[in-house]
């Protein structure tokens, strides 16, 4: 999906050629042009883009000043015959600095650097989320203490003073434990839908205020929980 995009500039014949470019190049969506940057702060409290091609001297306010006030800032392409602003510009981590008259071939370099980061940016957030520690649960029954990772859970069965805990794997797990006592320590990505059976939200396939399903497999819903599986499938 193409980017969008706001051309800010108090230019007619400057706004004209980058609708202009960025018609041509067809990696853009124009999301709309602003003359000056408080009609740009206007429009930008109520529609989200992703990339400002920002003009720099513009009246009441610079194109500078607008973007130190946007909180969290698209990504900034400035658009200005002034070289002296370069420096600040790339101290406010801008994109990239086209001098007027902007040609069609500086306009792609600056749209392709554009895309460039915003690729390594998504990247770099997959990287860390996956990086992400993992939620293990510690249960100890006895002298053992069994590590476990909560996403593997699909359900857990309670047998009296045991509980057995089901893996997405096929495996089982049976340990003595409280049931309640786990309740307390599992996080909200699983709800308790009957006195003796505990199930990862995550892993719910089809459900009614009478059973819940994983799979192939069919859990009954307690009277005292059916208010709580109603909730979920009101959501």
């Amino acid at each position: 999906m193409n980017a969008t995009c706001l051309i800010v500039d108090d230019e007619p014949l400057a706004i004209q050629l980058l609708q202009k470019h960025i018609h041509e190049s067809g990696l853009l969506e124009l999301s709309g042009s602003c003359a000056h940057a408080m009609e740009a702060s206007a429009f930008l409290r109520t529609n989200k883009v992703d990339l400002l091609f920002l003009d720099i001297q513009m009246p009441k306010l610079t194109g500078i000043a607008l973007l130190k006030m946007l909180k969290p800032a698209p990504a900034v392409i400035f658009t200005t015959a002034h070289r002296e602003y370069a420096i600040e510009g790339y101290e406010l981590d801008i994109v990239d600095y086209l001098l007027k008259p902007i040609s069609f071939e500086r306009f792609m370099a600056a749209v392709e650097k554009f895309y460039r980061r915003r690729n390594n940016s998504a990247a770099d957030a997959s990287v860390n989320h996956q990086l992400q520690p993992q939620k293990l649960l510690q249960l100890q029954s006895g002298v053992k203490i069994y590590q476990v990772n909560e996403a593997d859970i699909v359900f857990i069965e309670s047998f009296k003073d045991y509980i057995q805990l089901h893996f997405a794997d096929g495996k089982k797990l049976m340990i003595k434990y409280k049931i309640g006592q786990l309740e307390n320590e599992l996080s909200s990505d699983f709800l308790r839908v009957h006195k003796s059976f505990i199930v990862h939200k995550n892993r719910i396939t089809v459900y009614s205020n009478q059973s819940v399903e994983l799979g192939s497999i069919s859990v009954p819903v307690g009277n005292h929980y059916k208010s709580f599986v109603e909730q979920l499938i009101k959501k």
